[in-house]
């Protein structure tokens, strides 16, 4: 996603779903993000979340860079990509792409990179523990990845990350 500061520059976010908790693991925001950053980023959650089997995403530069699939070879997770030009495919963070938009971007008028960094991150944390999901039972995402706690992860068919940036 994009959106720019007072100033008129322009800021991009990088966001990541779990697609079975819906909890949004993460929203990276800065002037620009390249493969490099996407595979750390990863990497880092992968560290506090655990490893997918798949990750689906949008064929944005970033995510076709050459550090991706070098990332991908290393990894050992997949990077399934939608159909250019078919964001339906992607819909659950399209929708919460959608969400962000509308609750935090439109809503906030960003001074500074740090000011916008902060507010997104204070609405990411807000969105897993205050929003409750039609899919999760009404549960927050939050409340039910700790349901799932102790749960082996084959069971739980949780195989699949979501990104945009």
């Amino acid at each position: 996603m994009s959106d720019q500061l007072a100033s008129g520059r322009r800021i991009r976010t990088f966001n990541v779903i779990d697609d079975f908790t819906k909890q949004c693991h993460a929203m990276i925001v800065d002037t620009s993000i390249s493969g490099h950053r996407v595979a750390r980023e990863l990497t880092r959650l992968i560290d506090l979340h655990g490893k997918p089997e798949f990750i689906v995403c949008d064929n944005g530069t970033e995510f076709t860079s050459m550090a991706m699939f070098d990332w991908v070879q290393r990894s050992g997770v997949e990077l399934q990509f939608i159909q250019p030009g078919k964001p339906s495919q992607n819909g659950f963070i399209e929708a919460f792409n959608g969400r962000v938009r509308d609750e935090c971007l439109n809503e906030n008028l960003f001074s500074s990179l740090k000011e916008a960094q902060e507010i997104i991150e204070n609405w990411r944390k807000r969105y897993n523990t205050d929003r409750p999901h039609s899919a999760l039972n009404w549960a927050t995402p939050n409340e039910f990845a700790s349901s799932c706690s102790g749960v082996p992860q084959n069971t739980m068919d949780r195989t699949a990350v979501t990104c945009h940036a």
